[in-house]
């Protein structure tokens, strides 16, 4: 019994410095698990992978809730294992418009390529909508250049709420 309290409480205060912004390692498995880059948040609508090292009555798979919370017993180590609370956007002449996933380091031609574009896409006229200090700002994005090597700088890596614009 007493074992069990101080796993828990171990436990509790792993979670705690976690969402706090402490860095964890991934357990050791056969498959690879999802990288999050280092400066990743955990948000609501992630699913979290936990486990206890020697305690496989403890690992479990729990998504996180809106208020960022997770309802489970507290546990040790803790692995993003869907990140979907980090959301960009792409609208206008897209076969896919709306909603998408950001992933880290994800970039305007990844989500363009992911998006799709319609037959009627002014390829040279995409831009990005970006809230910076309060204010939107629009970035512009020359499609035929990136493809073909020029502007690279053009091709942003792109932040949570972006909004890419194909007109």
């Amino acid at each position: 019994m007493k074992r069990t309290a101080a796993v828990w409480m171990a436990a509790v205060l792993w979670v705690w410095l976690l969402s706090a912004g402490a860095q964890t390692s991934a357990p050791a498995k056969s498959a690879p698990l999802p990288q999050a880059s280092p400066s990743y948040v955990i948000g609501a609508d992630d699913t979290l992978y936990i486990s206890v090292w020697k305690e496989p009555d403890l690992t479990n798979t729990l998504p996180v809730r809106a208020d960022g919370m997770i309802s489970a017993d507290p546990h040790v180590t803790v692995v993003v294992t869907a990140m979907t609370s980090q959301r960009i956007y792409c609208m206008g002449e897209v076969l896919h418009p709306g909603a998408m996933n950001l992933l880290p380091d994800m970039t305007v031609l990844q989500a363009l390529a992911t998006a799709g574009f319609t037959q009627f896409a002014n390829t040279k006229g995409i831009y990005v909508l970006r809230n910076e200090n309060s204010e939107q700002k629009k970035i512009p994005v020359n499609y035929r250049k990136l493809v073909k090597g020029q502007g690279m700088d053009q091709n942003l890596t792109l932040k949570p709420g972006d909004t890419i614009v194909v007109p």
